[in-house]
């Protein structure tokens, strides 16, 4: 997840280091220390471990991109499953920093994390679409919709990508793409996940 300025209704972050654990695949169990900040809400690991198991037929091979990658949780989840690539985005420097190193530390070549605010790349034309794309962005800081409109209208998506999101309100009220078919979802606490399946407008 991109760091910006968020709302008081989001509780601040405690200082020093969070952990995240690598649920499944080939680097199972192994943990991994992230720095805290302002609006970051790592994916819980049962709803990761939920997640995944909705996606488990589509992630091996597959182009990932998860443009809010705060901790860096699901982004190196797919990673552990056999995604054949993955792209990262977050405006922290901390964070990205904390998180190449975990690729180098996981002797990963197919992962890459780049400094940027998720909309300004997303203006940018893709080189290939992507096949999966995680969006967990700050809450209240009205990210989420202009996010999926640019994927859709930008050409960052396979014609029958899955997308996963994160959000304070019901996936039915997100006024999402309208060839995006709500495929699963799911509430823990405030928070609404969902997975969405495009198809080709």
């Amino acid at each position: 997840m991109a760091k910006r300025p968020v709302s008081a209704k989001i509780p601040a972050a405690h200082s020093g280091d969070g952990q995240l654990r690598i649920i499944a695949g080939q680097w199972r169990s192994r943990q991994f220390g992230f720095p805290m900040a302002h609006g970051l809400r790592p994916t819980p690991n049962r709803v990761r471990e939920t997640l995944f198991n909705w996606l488990a037929p589509y992630v091996e091979a597959a182009k990932v991109f998860d443009p809010f990658s705060g901790s860096g949780a699901l982004f190196l989840e797919a990673l552990s499953r056999g995604a054949g690539s993955a792209l990262a985005l977050d405006l922290n420097p901390a964070a990205v920093t904390s998180l190449r190193g975990h690729l180098t530390t996981l002797r990963c070549d197919n992962g890459q994390v780049l400094q940027s605010d998720a909309l300004t790349y997303l203006q940018s034309q893709p080189v290939t679409p992507f096949d999966l794309v995680f969006l967990d962005p700050p809450f209240s800081q009205n990210l989420l919709l202009p996010a999926c409109e640019l994927l859709e209208q930008r050409g960052w998506l396979a014609d029958d990508a899955w997308v996963y999101t994160e959000s304070e309100q019901p996936p039915s009220s997100l006024g999402m793409p309208g060839n995006w078919r709500l495929h699963r979802e799911q509430k823990a606490g405030q928070v609404h996940y969902a997975l969405w399946q495009r198809s080709h407008a």
